[in-house]
């Protein structure tokens, strides 16, 4: 059946710009925005708080219990798990590691997969992530694949830990994020790879500004021959 509006599917590395720019773009459009990511770093304060380890020999045992005994959902911007607000919470990065880690384990992405596909299908959504386009909506009307230089993406990425307070260096913010690249591309379920029809972007000389501007002009020229989707 034919969605009354669009998926707009953003993937790409930490970095790239894809939660700002979706966020921006999803304004534009008014289509809601869902960042996937929040949703595995909420599992992962789940997780911590059930006692659970990366390392643990029956990791993916006893994640799955976690998943069934808790509701993960978005009120807005806000991501609630089991309705208690954790929106700030989600940002430490102790919570993005560990997301980071446990989204390689396949129960876990066959969970995250099912809750996303349940949360955008009816369209009229931005999501972003690392396997949108590829796994969660592979028809997706829109696909973008946000790319840009490693220094440039640890950078951003230092500059937005240091405003939340994090005491940590432009070195190890640079050295995390080789081995999380490394980690989402090379893992066996899901890995972040660019869709083949996806309209790849690097965002390396871009403010988010003109990227979510440049990628709305693209749909409206496409589906809306410039109509104004907020208003349609």
């Amino acid at each position: 059946m034919k969605r009354a509006k669009p998926i707009v599917a953003i993937d790409g590395p930490v970095g790239a710009g894809k939660s700002t720019v979706a966020r921006k773009l999803a304004w534009a459009l008014g289509f809601a925005y869902l960042n996937t990511g929040a949703m595995y770093r909420a599992l992962a304060i789940a997780a911590r708080e059930a006692g659970v380890s990366p390392g643990d020999a029956d990791v993916e045992a006893r994640l799955k219990l976690v998943l069934d005994s808790i509701r993960i959902r978005f009120d807005g911007e806000r991501i609630l798990l089991d309705d208690h607000d954790v929106t700030a919470a989600i940002t430490e990065p102790e919570m993005s590691e560990l997301a980071s880690q446990f989204s390689a384990i396949g129960a876990v992405r066959a969970r995250m997969r099912d809750l996303q596909r349940e949360a955008g299908a009816a369209g009229g959504v931005v999501m972003e992530g690392r396997d949108i386009g590829t796994v969660i909506f592979p028809d997706a009307e829109f696909k973008f694949f946000l790319s840009a230089d490693v220094k440039v993406r640890a950078r951003r990425r230092f500059e937005e830990l240091r405003a939340k307070g994090a005491a940590i260096t432009l070195h190890e913010v640079l050295e995390q994020l080789i081995e999380r690249d490394r980690r989402d591309r090379d893992r066996e379920l899901a890995p972040l790879k660019q869709a083949d029809d996806a309209i790849a972007i690097d965002t390396t000389n871009f403010s988010a500004d003109d990227v979510a501007a440049a990628m709305k002009k693209k749909i409206d020229a496409i589906i809306n021959g410039g109509k104004d989707l907020k208003r349609a």
